[in-house]
């Protein structure tokens, strides 16, 4: 029987560790539909000066930037504005 991994840390924001006093925090899933899990698995993403916001009831992050999967095809997404998690 294989041995099962614990999954790994994609990203994190150093930046906001060294900046700010971090009291709790919270994990969250991010819901992607795209290519774009495959660049950040390359690890393509930008998570410096991105924050979440709550809207409606749903946790928004802002500012965070994946670039586009090279190999990608026609489903290839926008990222430009706010990801649900």
């Amino acid at each position: 029987m294989a041995k099962q991994s614990s999954p790994s840390l994609i990203a994190d924001n150093r930046k906001a560790r060294h900046d700010f006093n971090i009291h709790e925090t919270y994990e969250a899933g991010i819901a992607l539909t795209g290519t774009e899990i495959k660049s950040i698995r390359q690890g393509k993403l930008n998570l410096k000066d991105s924050f979440c916001r709550i809207d409606k009831g749903e946790l928004l992050l802002y500012g965070v930037h994946i670039s586009p999967y090279e190999q990608g095809n026609r489903f290839i997404m926008n990222l430009n504005g706010p990801v649900n998690c």
